[in-house]
């Protein structure tokens, strides 16, 4: 049975398993046990701390992971990156006391720099030539100026209130980071085929992220115009309604653009339009 690594709580855990059973796979009570079961699918779910889980499927102790990539990247883990997952978006900044003036990365030469991803932080530095001291800390990163810990921190940024709250402004971006499925490099074929077909589901979710299908009956005289105003796929589906000169049309939009072609389409003929949630779209 393949093994899937995935962190024990917090909102990576709670993103993780709805992606699961958004394709199909349901743990059995996850909440209450660090292995779970799935109750349809030849997988079990290993709930653990999410630093530890790169180094657990490197080690081949779960077959797979899902894992912010900036703990991938920390870790420095032998894994094989599967693909991106779309969800647990976040950055990893450098911030400075809001009062102080800021023109660019000479204002770090010789600063302690407070952060729990030492290893991230370290390769920046070198990378742009800036020599600077780095205080390791694992818990409230951002208190670390006002403590007088360090003269800056290093840390992950969401939505910057915790920064604003701390009397700090972020003024470097160095690495954005998302929720990816992560693999051991040495699977066995009986695993690679599991996750293959896990990458297919996860595929077909992701393609239908963001996408509305609409339904609407039309003239035939504005068929033409309709299908320059809705390229799907591949093409427009059109069915002949039961009243001579009408048609039903069928396509998929993105729901970004979703409201400029209903107004285009009204505009045109269109009537009766429907639009629908899509669940998975398999290409």
């Amino acid at each position: 049975m393949l093994r899937i690594a995935l962190q024990s709580k917090g909102r990576l855990n709670e993103q993780s398993l709805e992606l699961l059973e958004s394709i199909g796979i349901k743990m059995d009570d996850p909440k209450r046990k660090f292995l779970t079961k799935a109750k349809n699918f030849d997988i079990e779910g290993l709930l653990v701390r999410d630093d530890d889980i790169p180094q657990i499927v490197s080690s081949g102790t779960a077959a797979l992971g899902i894992v912010g990539l900036n703990e991938v990247a920390e870790r420095e883990a032998e894994v094989y990156i599967v693909c991106k997952l779309g969800f647990g978006g976040c950055r990893i900044s450098l911030a400075i006391p809001k009062s102080e003036n800021y023109e660019g990365l000479s204002w770090f030469e010789g600063k302690r720099i407070a952060t729990s991803y030492p290893v991230i932080l370290a390769k920046f530095l070198k990378e742009n030539g800036i020599k600077a001291k780095i205080e390791v800390i694992t818990g409230s990163v951002e208190i670390a100026p006002a403590a007088g810990i360090a003269d800056a921190i290093f840390d992950i940024v969401s939505s910057g209130s915790t920064l604003v709250s701390n009397g700090l402004k972020e003024v470097e971006r160095v690495f954005e980071s998302e929720a990816v499925l992560i693999a051991n490099k040495e699977m066995s074929e009986e695993d690679k085929e599991v996750l293959d077909e896990i990458v297919f589901r996860i595929d077909s979710y992701k393609t239908s992220k963001g996408k509305k299908y609409l339904l609407m009956n039309l003239p035939e005289s504005a068929l033409e115009e309709a299908i320059k105003i809705l390229p799907a796929m591949r093409s427009p589906t059109l069915l002949p309604l039961a009243s001579k000169g009408w048609y039903s049309l069928h396509s998929v939009v993105d729901e970004s653009s979703l409201w400029d072609k209903v107004r285009a389409l009204k505009a045109i003929g269109a009537e009766g339009i429907l639009v629908i949630d899509l669940d998975k779209i398999i290409l």
